[in-house]
C-alpha cells in the first residue's frame, strides 16, 4: 500500500512539474502580448499628448508583469531616485527579476526612453514593437506542441521512476 501511495505521488510530482513547464511558457507569451500592447499605447499616447514619462508609464500599465513593470517604473521616475531612466529601468528590473527574454525587451526600452526628441523615442518604440513582434512570433511557433511535450514528459518520467521504484 505504502509503495502504491509513493509510485501515486512520484507520477504526480513529475506531472505536475511537466504542467508547471507549460504554464510558465504560456504566462511568458502573455507577457509578450501585454508588453506589445502596452508599447503601442505608449506610441499612441506620446504622438497624440507627448504624456511625460510617469503618467504614460501608469497609463500604459496593464496586468500582470508588464503591468507591475510599469507601475513601478512610474513611482521609481516620480521619487527621482536616478537622473537616469535607464538605471530606474534596471531597479525595477533587478526588484521584479522577469525571465530573461521579457528583461532583455524591458532594457531595450529603458535604453531609449526618456532618452532622446519626440520623433527619437517614436522610433525607440517602433522597434521595440517590432523586435517583441518577431520574439512573440518566434516563440509561437510549435508552442502548443512544446507545451504538449513538457505534459507528455513529466507525466512519462514519472511513471517510469514509479516502475522502477515499485
Amino acid at each position: 500500500m505504502i509503495r502504491l501511495i509513493g509510485a501515486c505521488c512520484i507520477v504526480t510530482g513529475c506531472g505536475g512539474f511537466g504542467f508547471a513547464m507549460a504554464a510558465a511558457n504560456r504566462r511568458e507569451e502573455a507577457e509578450l502580448v501585454r508588453l506589445i500592447t502596452a508599447l503601442e499605447y505608449m506610441s499612441c499616447e506620446l504622438s497624440y499628448r507627448m504624456t511625460p514619462l510617469a503618467p504614460l508609464c501608469r497609463g500604459a500599465a496593464n496586468e500582470g508583469l508588464v503591468g507591475r513593470f510599469l507601475t513601478e517604473l512610474a513611482a521609481e521616475l516620480e521619487r527621482l531616485t536616478a537622473p537616469d531612466v535607464q538605471i530606474c529601468v534596471r531597479t525595477v528590473l533587478d526588484r521584479l527579476q522577469p525571465p530573461k527574454l521579457l528583461r532583455r525587451h524591458l532594457s531595450e526600452l529603458g535604453a531609449t526612453l526618456g532618452r532622446f526628441d519626440l520623433p527619437g523615442q517614436l522610433r525607440g518604440l517602433e522597434g521595440a514593437i517590432r523586435s517583441a513582434g518577431d520574439d512573440l512570433r518566434r516563440f509561437r511557433e510549435g508552442a502548443e506542441g512544446r507545451r504538449r511535450s513538457w505534459q507528455t514528459l513529466g507525466l512519462c518520467a514519472g511513471a517510469a521512476l514509479a516502475i522502477l521504484f515499485v
